[in-house]
């Protein structure tokens, strides 16, 4: 899983997503957040929606 940073300002948006087949990059969700930390439940969430897209594709990547 990999994470984005991008500061807007004093905004700073993170979007979590990962690699599928080394060339595409899927992202999986996107939040805003001022502290350093990734909440634990971003990474459940992103965690989640890796596998089920895998399983729709047919892939255990």
């Amino acid at each position: 899983m990999w994470e984005v940073r991008i500061q807007s300002g004093s905004n700073i948006f993170r979007l979590l997503g990962f690699w599928y087949k080394g060339k595409i990059i899927i992202l999986t969700n996107g939040f805003t957040k001022k502290s350093q930390k990734t909440p634990k439940n971003e990474i459940l969430i992103a965690e989640q929606r890796k596998t089920d897209f895998l399983s729709r594709k047919g892939d255990n990547q």
